[in-house]
């Protein structure tokens, strides 16, 4: 959301949010774009936009009693909406249920559930505190279910009174269809590389360049992952490390992570195998010799291995199966069939 000094929280939003506000003709927003790129930032910032007070400005002031409130995430007219996983990470507390026992020992989930959409309608249908209308924010909108998208969608049908929404989304394709038609659509690109790389390297990044590509041009991803330790050094060195069949370095990555890092591996694989240039690893750092069935078989496999990513494996085991078939892919110049990732159970 915009500061009191009016800037932006991230640089390259400035754009995409004037033409936003320009363009505005319903409703209902949905931001998408991809992940990484500041959907959910984009979205806090239409609704302090709607929000605010300041004399003439189409642009949130920043400065204004309205947007102090929502700085603070105490706008009584703005109600965000987001699974109880990923509260606390974006500043909005942890699980609210009710029963401190029981949210101890469940697991936070990571579903938009049915009682906040219907929340969210209630919020919606009331009067106004500050007069500037009402906003409920949904980030991902992706992470309702079936109950829950239906659950919204006659409020998007028949918005009432001044009510605005503004759904984040990182994939557009997983909502309903009749959520997206009642939607003003809000594409939001990969920001510039230099302007991506200079805010990486303000945040202490070292050789952002680097994290940028590896993280798909997403600087959100790129900084995520230099948080959880794994920087342009450990990057580098992967590919010839995981061709050398060494685990140990990757042992304690989480395991979606380390799926996502060998599928970019096997990508860029292909493209040299291809004659293409690569597209997250520097040409120096990936091995050569691949052959592109091998290859093939290896991103069947991880595919495999990324619809189980959520089970409870023995972390180094699986680690050291999926370090065992990138091995064998990228050395091998047959197609061999790539060791079951359920012996990791």
């Amino acid at each position: 959301m915009v500061g009191a000094d009016g800037q932006l929280p991230l640089p390259w939003l400035g754009k995409p949010l004037q033409d936003a506000l320009r363009t505005q003709r319903g409703h209902a927003l949905l931001v998408h774009g991809a992940q990484g790129t500041g959907q959910y930032e984009l979205s806090l910032c239409l609704a302090q936009a709607w929000l605010c007070e300041g004399e003439g400005a189409q642009m949130p002031c920043g400065t204004c009693a309205s947007c102090h409130l929502v700085q603070a995430r105490s706008h009584p007219d703005l109600l965000v909406l987001v699974p109880e996983a990923l509260r606390e990470s974006l500043g909005w507390g942890g699980a609210d249920d009710g029963d401190d026992e029981k949210s101890s020992k469940a697991k936070p989930s990571k579903e938009i559930k049915v009682e906040a959409v219907r929340t969210a309608v209630s919020f919606a249908q009331s009067t106004s505190a500050r007069g500037q209308g009402k906003v409920v924010v949904i980030h991902p909108a992706e992470r309702m279910n079936a109950i829950s998208a239906n659950t919204l969608l006659k409020t998007l049908e028949e918005p009432p009174g001044v009510a605005r929404f503004v759904l984040s989304c990182g994939a557009p394709d997983a909502l309903l269809p009749t959520i997206r038609s009642r939607c003003q659509a809000v594409a939001l690109g990969l920001p510039p590389a230099d302007v991506a790389s200079g805010w990486l390297a303000q945040h202490k990044v070292a050789q952002p360049e680097v994290m940028l590509a590896a993280a798909g041009g997403q600087p959100l991803e790129a900084l995520a992952w230099v948080q959880d330790g794994i920087d342009a050094v450990s990057w580098t060195r992967f590919p010839k490390q995981v061709a050398g069949g060494e685990a140990a370095p990757v042992a304690g990555w989480p395991l979606p992570l380390l799926i996502e890092a060998l599928q970019k591996l096997c990508h860029d694989a292909m493209c040299v195998a291809s004659g293409a240039p690569p597209r997250y690893f520097p040409p120096a750092a990936l091995p050569a010799g691949a052959t592109l069935p091998a290859l093939a078989a290896w991103s069947k496999a991880l595919r495999d291995a990324q619809r189980h990513a959520e089970h409870p494996w023995n972390m180094p085991v699986m680690a050291e199966s999926l370090v065992l078939q990138a091995a064998q892919a990228l050395k091998s110049p047959l197609a061999a069939k790539p060791p079951s990732v359920h012996s990791a159970r």
